[in-house]
């Protein structure tokens, strides 16, 4: 099965939750943003109030949830951020 490799820049609540700031992720071929998202989600249950107000960028652009990767993309998670 063919692989592709990513990386995903975490940013607010990820990054605090994650304790850093990048993922170097492998998954198949043909995998969309929306099944990062649940890899990232799913081992930290406390983020998953997070899922429906998430947007997403590839490569500096904002997409849905339905893109589908390619190999080296860069994939940012972007959760509300409150000023101050």
């Amino acid at each position: 099965m063919e692989k592709i490799t990513i990386t995903v820049k975490l940013f607010a609540i990820y990054q605090e939750v994650y304790q850093t700031s990048q993922l170097n992720l492998e998954f198949p071929a043909h995998t969309s943003v929306t099944e990062v998202l649940n890899y990232i989600i799913a081992p930290y249950p406390q983020l998953e109030r997070w899922r429906d107000v998430t947007r997403f960028g590839v490569n500096l652009q904002f997409v849905s949830g339905e893109k589908i990767l390619k190999n080296g993309d860069e994939i940012v998670l972007i959760p509300p951020v409150s000023g101050g």
